[in-house]
């Protein structure tokens, strides 16, 4: 029966460590495209988002099918959610860059450069997970830490498209760069989230 439990066990851990390390794919691909807008670059971002969507079904069918988890099955589910959702926002920033032919700005860079950060904080925690569960803790905390760092920038280029807005057109990328820049806010929410539910359920676990 422990053997059996175990094996259910690392299927999660798994599975989970799985969609972080797409997240920190797509995270590498939409921060070269900030600095590169390239089609290549574009396709191959969306392709990312597609597997780490198969990843996650996968994952929900493995939770549906078992009766007993490892930890609580509503974590697991958060968890899958939320590193999901990030990347969900990295492909969301990406197409409407495309969509409103907007110019990444070095903040954008700056913002992603801390979230892909992020996304490799929350992948060591699931690979030390198992073996070594306060040292995901740690790497938890600091993807919270990242999270905090992203707000402020947020804060600094919303300030910056401010600055001259007598213009029409001036408006009118500023309601664009916003959409962008909100994406890139909710990526990092979403992955402050994650790193609460990894702690969260390490407290429970140890």
């Amino acid at each position: 029966m422990l053997k059996v439990f175990k094996k259910r066990c690392n299927v999660f851990i798994r599975l989970l460590h799985e969609q972080a390390t797409l997240t920190l794919e797509g995270m590498d691909l939409l921060k070269e495209y900030l600095t590169r807008p390239a089609k290549q670059l574009a396709d191959e971002l969306t392709a990312k988002e597609k597997e780490a969507d198969e990843s996650r079904r996968i994952l929900i069918d493995e939770l549906n099918r078992t009766f007993i988890t490892p930890f609580d099955r509503e974590d697991i589910f958060a968890l899958s959610r939320a590193i999901d959702d990030v990347l969900d926002y990295a492909y969301s920033t990406m197409t409407e860059i495309v969509m409103f032919k907007v110019e990444p700005t070095e903040y954008m860079v700056r913002i992603c450069s801390l979230l892909r950060d992020a996304a490799f904080e929350i992948m060591k925690a699931m690979e030390q997970w198992q073996d070594h569960p306060a040292v995901a803790a740690e790497h938890a905390q600091r993807a919270k830490a990242l999270e905090n760092r992203v707000e402020q920038v947020y804060r600094e280029a919303l300030a910056q498209m401010f600055v001259e807005t007598d213009d029409v057109q001036i408006l009118v990328n500023i309601l664009k760069m916003r959409e962008i820049y909100r994406h890139l806010s909710n990526a990092a929410d979403r992955g402050d989230e994650a790193a609460n539910v990894i702690a969260d359920i390490i407290v429970k676990t140890i």
